[in-house]
């Protein structure tokens, strides 16, 4: 990589990029690491890129806990030079990094919630820490849907009845349930999973890229969702969220502690569970 990133590091091994997000306090979703997603991933469309991209975060607590809420329309427009104005949303974002010609490996410590775990929907691998990841939907208990993969992901890798729970309950799932669930490809023990998500890549890095690259190809042809319901998700997710029930109850979050690192963002599932859309608990 020739391009220093303001909230990604890189280093290069072999064939295999490891790309590793540290965007303080927390590691929300703003305009920042959008800028940089999409400055990355024009860099890994290069014929002469890494064969294999393996995504982490310098928080143990935090992969992606969700995009900043006070930020939407600076990401967005962020956003809006992977693909132009009519595409200006982070599910198309996300599905320009599904489609890159490399593989793509997300390794999971921490929380990846809301747009965080469509992030790694997106990604082509998951591997998570069985001791200290946590997955999952927040929208509907704030007010909207899932806007950018995870309504067209979810339904395709856990069938419709799993994705709803995933979805409507809006809960924490931590790594055995997930993968249990089809969410994940594996929960690994956390001593483990660093060697075990590295050996992985070096192995494909290895092989042909065209093989690679025309597999990968011909199984996205399979499993992606059309581009128009990618669309139809991310302008849903958009009015919903400027809506007054997705505003009433994201101030209550905020009341709670919302972005802030603490019990709120640890333990969001949990919370959410909690409100009753009147006023905030201590």
């Amino acid at each position: 990589m020739t391009v220093p990133y303001e909230t990604i590091s890189t280093r290069l091994d072999g064939n295999v990029l490891f790309a590793t997000f540290n965007a303080p306090p927390i590691n929300l979703i703003g305009p920042e690491v959008v800028r940089d997603l999409v400055g990355l991933l024009d860099e890994l469309s290069q014929p002469s890129s890494a064969r294999v991209v393996v995504f982490d975060s310098a928080d143990p607590d935090f992969f992606f806990p969700h995009v900043d809420l006070t930020k939407v329309p600076e990401y967005t427009a962020e956003a809006a030079r992977a693909g132009g104005p009519g595409d200006a949303s982070l599910g198309m974002l996300f599905r320009k990094l599904s489609e890159i010609p490399a593989v793509t490996v997300a390794k999971l410590r921490g929380r990846a919630r809301g747009a965080g775990s469509e992030f790694l929907l997106a990604c082509d691998m998951r591997f998570a820490s069985r001791e200290n990841a946590v997955l999952g939907q927040p929208e509907v208990g704030i007010g909207t849907l899932p806007g950018a993969g995870a309504i067209q992901h979810l339904t395709r890798l856990l069938g419709r009845s799993r994705a709803l729970e995933a979805v409507l309950t809006s809960a924490d799932f931590d790594a055995d349930l997930a993968e249990r669930y089809g969410w994940i490809n594996r929960a690994v023990p956390d001593a483990a999973l660093d060697a075990f998500v590295a050996a992985l890549a070096a192995r494909m890095g290895e092989f042909p890229r065209e093989a690679l690259l025309a597999a990968k190809a011909a199984i996205n042809a399979i499993s992606l969702p059309d581009l128009a319901a990618v669309r139809a998700d991310a302008a849903l997710f958009q009015q919903l969220v400027r809506g007054e029930a997705a505003q009433q109850r994201t101030a209550e979050l905020f009341e709670r502690g919302l972005q802030t690192r603490g019990r709120t963002e640890l333990g969001l599932g949990g919370v959410l569970g909690e409100m009753d859309g009147r006023s905030p608990r201590a």
